[in-house]
């Protein structure tokens, strides 16, 4: 992967008195966690390829909040979420673009009735609305031949009813995509949701990403596709649980696009 990637900061737009053409929410994840920062890195390289006019908030981004409200700690969540509103708001964001469905869905629903009104879309819609305006190649070669499953992030699919967008951009790959059994409405959770990600799961006959991903190996794929940092995580434990990791990679749809461009 090119080290030389170019990430403008709101700041730096401001100063010149202009607008980028979006914000991208990079996320606690994607700016923290070393695996996360790989996805972060594959699409700053798919916008640098699309010629997409970006920045990030850099040091001036905090968490959405999505964690505190998930565990129950509403006043924390709406300390957050009014600091975040506020430094988006004086920047004049309209259009933000993140990695983490976490971060979408709460600057999406959960925002607006703080005063934060934006247009938020998730990386899977925004990669396939390059594609359909031509900015991106839709004629992949890397994994031909390969097949790929895809799991559902619950806050991409079930929450906000996103199905296809995801779907539509791994065909462009032209490998074999396979459904899992439990998959879009009925997909099962990776069992990070909800703040889960943050504490050890209660007793019972098996974690629920050791039986996610089982749902995932039933279809004998080469690689799992996701659409979430925390999912990825979940699935990739998955998979070393049932000690696959030297045949099955786990792999975001970012990182995907940007090997096959």
């Amino acid at each position: 992967m090119s080290e030389q990637l170019n990430v403008p900061t709101m700041e730096q737009y401001m100063a010149e008195g202009k607008q980028p053409e979006i914000l991208f929410w990079v996320g606690s994840a994607g700016s923290y966690d070393d695996r996360a920062k790989k996805i972060t890195k594959a699409f700053v390289k798919i916008l640098n390829k699309a010629n997409v006019d970006f920045a990030v908030l850099g040091a001036e981004e905090s968490n959405t909040g999505d964690v505190a409200k998930r565990a129950g700690n509403e006043f924390l969540f709406q300390m957050q979420a009014m600091m975040n509103i506020e430094v988006l708001n004086a920047y004049e964001v309209k259009r933000i673009v993140t990695c983490d469905p976490h971060s979408f869905n709460c600057l999406k629903n959960e925002y607006p009735s703080l005063g934060g009104n934006y247009d938020v879309i998730h990386h899977t819609q925004f990669i396939k609305e390059l594609m359909s305006s031509g900015r991106l190649s839709t004629e992949g070669q890397t994994y031909k031949g390969k097949r790929i499953t895809f799991h559902d992030p619950c806050y991409l699919g079930r929450a906000n009813n996103e199905y296809d967008a995801p779907r539509d951009v791994l065909k462009t790959t032209n490998a074999t995509l396979t459904e899992m059994k439990r998959h879009k409405s009925t997909a099962l959770c990776c069992g990070a949701g909800g703040a889960q990600m943050f504490k050890e799961p209660e007793k019972g006959d098996m974690d629920i990403n050791v039986l996610r991903t089982k749902d995932a190996l039933e279809t004998k794929p080469d690689i799992i596709a996701t659409g979430c940092p925390y999912c990825n995580t979940m699935m990739s434990d998955g998979v070393k649980f049932n000690e696959k990791e030297g045949e099955i990679q786990v792999l975001d749809i970012a990182e995907l696009i940007a090997n096959d461009q």
